[in-house]
């Protein structure tokens, strides 16, 4: 969910911009600093966070809508930095021996993406549990990480030549499987919210397939388009798995339904349409592989077409305001946001174009509101009422993770041991610390202030 911004023609507005694990926050890097957004509303853009402490920004990832965020500049690309924004103080920083080129984390687990190596923290003290030494060459940094942390599956290529994937257990540091995902180099990944479907996509960017987790077995497979070859930039499944959105380099942006037709279905009255139609697909059991898997595949559910073309953006499905929307955040500074029908699909419709570098109010507690439930499905979404429950009954976090007004956080809201980041025993048990990772054969520094 996060991209470094290229634009063509000249220098992007955004050097990087992404989503948090649960598509309710926007944060984006630029020349001066980050900014972090909250996505609870359509018509109103909130800024609840501004630094311009650190410039040059190229990466920047909140932890859900907790005050931890952690940065990386291009004045020291080695160097990773945790923050408690809200205190404006830094928690530690960690020096790695290459260049930073991504970094994933969830309630359980941070993990730090170099080109031939990858480092996997334990976020509730920092500590290094496992360094992934020789990994394939990975010059964009592609991995991904479940955002529930009772699996903490990560993904990554595991071949530099073909779309192999590597699946590693986060929270038993072992391997769990490899799967052949694409004949060419892999360019995208993205796990649903539960860690149980993983969805890819190859530099080709022509079929987009979801494989069982751990497992590995192909679950589906869409068509993006036959014509012309693309760059698949952003995959990202709506929180109730329902669908799959996939974003690149051309205008159009497409969203898939993951759903399956069963034999248990009514039976269709008998017509010549529904015969051929039957023998059709009997007709595919005796066909090679390759061609009933082409006829097989499923288009997409629903379509966006930007005003834009060839510019970096990433997507987001998420329920705001009751409703299923699909948010496009593009390298030069805009939000768009659209209305999806979960029934019908077909194209979506534009609702509201925000600016994100307009020079709007920082207003530090919006996320403090009391929010109404997520629903349990997009479909849900419409047939639930329009109504707002009073705030008095409405359940509800602060922005720091913690309850509202003696509100008991349920136990999916934070790990085993929680980071807390409300007082002054917050995570980890020292005020400032600086680590250098060393390489296999040096051994571990630290030093704390």
């Amino acid at each position: 969910m996060e991209a470094a911004a290229e634009a063509p023609g000249g220098p992007a507005a955004l050097s990087c911009f992404s989503y948090n694990q649960d598509c309710t926050s926007l944060a984006i890097g630029t020349t001066t600093g980050y900014r972090l957004f909250s996505l609870s509303s359509v018509d109103q853009l909130d800024q609840v966070h501004e630094s311009n402490e650190i410039p040059d920004v190229y990466i920047v990832e909140r932890l859900f809508s907790s005050s931890l965020v952690v940065v990386v500049s291009h004045a020291r690309p080695q160097q990773m930095n945790v923050y408690h924004f809200k205190k404006g103080t830094e928690i530690c920083n960690y020096s790695y021996s290459s260049n930073i080129l991504s970094i994933r984390l969830n309630r359980q687990r941070l993990v730090v993406c170099l080109e031939e190596s990858i480092y996997i923290h334990n976020i509730k003290d920092m500590k290094l549990l496992k360094t992934i030494m020789d990994t394939p060459p990975n010059t964009t940094g592609l991995c991904t990480l479940s955002i529930n942390h009772a699996n903490s599956y990560l993904a990554y290529p595991g071949s530099a030549t073909s779309g192999e994937i590597a699946l590693y257990d986060g929270n038993t540091l072992k391997t769990a499987c490899t799967i052949p995902a694409h004949d060419g180099p892999l360019a995208a990944l993205a796990f649903n919210s539960t860690g149980s479907k993983l969805a890819s996509a190859s530099e080709k960017g022509t079929v987009i397939r979801v494989f069982s987790i751990p497992g590995g077995q192909k679950l589906y497979e869409f068509r993006r388009g036959m014509k012309r070859y693309v760059n698949i930039s952003s995959l990202v499944f709506s929180m109730d798995s329902q669908f799959l959105c996939a974003s690149s380099n051309t205008e159009t942006v497409h969203i898939f339904k993951l759903e399956h037709l069963t034999d248990s279905r009514p039976e269709e009255p008998p017509t010549w349409s529904g015969y051929m139609g039957k023998m059709f697909q009997a007709a595919t059991n005796y066909l090679p592989a390759q061609v009933s898997g082409m006829m097989n595949q499923d288009r997409a559910f629903a379509t966006v077409r930007l005003n834009i073309s060839g510019q970096r953006n990433i997507c987001a499905l998420s329920t705001i305001q009751k409703l299923p929307r699909l948010l496009v955040t593009t390298s030069d500074g805009h939000l768009f946001i659209y209305n999806l029908d979960p029934q019908d699909g077909g194209e979506c419709v534009l609702i509201k174009k925000h600016s994100l570098l307009g020079s709007g109010k920082t207003e530090e507690n919006k996320e403090n509101n009391l929010r109404p439930p997520l629903p349990q499905s997009y479909a849900a979404t419409v047939a639930r009422q329009s109504t707002v429950p009073s705030t008095s009954t409405m359940p509800g976090y602060s922005e720091d993770g913690g309850a509202l007004r003696g509100e008991v956080i349920p136990e999916h809201e934070f790990a085993t041991g929680p980071v807390c980041l409300d007082d002054e025993n917050e995570f980890p048990p020292f005020t400032e610390c600086n680590w250098n990772i060393p390489e296999p054969h040096q051994s571990l520094h630290f030093q704390a202030n």
